[in-house]
């Protein structure tokens, strides 16, 4: 008889690292029939303020600083982030609704969204950022042309900014 308590202690680790694996690979393809390469996005969005957040609360732990009410002005700001991208989501649902439905507008291609993804691409940069700054706290080199990389991307991404 084969059960879970009859394998070896290795056996039953690589049965569970397996039985992950289908669950991750189920929930990517999931993400990936529902909503396409926006969705990849999302998950990246959402994985890098989850990096950011661990790697941060691991920088003030190291240090001796953490607070739970600054842990939580954290995930109010993870929040927010948030809400600025469903709002961009809708945003676009609503300019691809009007230029669907009203005669006499129409673009020279079709527009099905614009600011989500600009929104989220912002939002996953200045996760990055962060992550490597949270990483060279904690002491791990960092790659000149990495930060060099992020910070390029930072600007190309903010060159459109207009706020003082």
């Amino acid at each position: 008889c084969q059960s879970g308590f009859d394998a070896r202690p290795e056996e039953r680790s690589m049965e569970q690292i397996n039985e992950w694996k289908v669950i991750i690979t189920g929930v990517c393809a999931a993400v990936s029939a529902a909503l396409g390469w926006l969705g990849w996005l999302v998950v990246a969005f959402v994985g890098c303020m989850a990096l950011d957040w661990i790697t941060g609360t691991m920088v003030a732990k190291s240090k001796g600083e953490w607070s739970s009410a600054v842990a939580r002005q954290g995930c109010w700001h993870k929040i927010g982030s948030a809400v600025a991208v469903i709002v961009a989501l809708i945003f676009d649902w609503l300019i691809a609704t009007i230029l669907t439905n009203i005669p006499g507008i129409a673009l020279p291609f079709d527009y099905s969204v614009f600011l989500g993804p600009v929104v989220l691409v912002w939002y996953i940069v200045t996760e990055l950022g962060s992550i490597v700054e949270n990483a060279g706290a904690l002491g791990a080199p960092i790659p000149a042309f990495l930060q060099a990389a992020i910070k390029s991307l930072d600007q190309a991404v903010n060159s459109s900014d207009t706020r003082d």
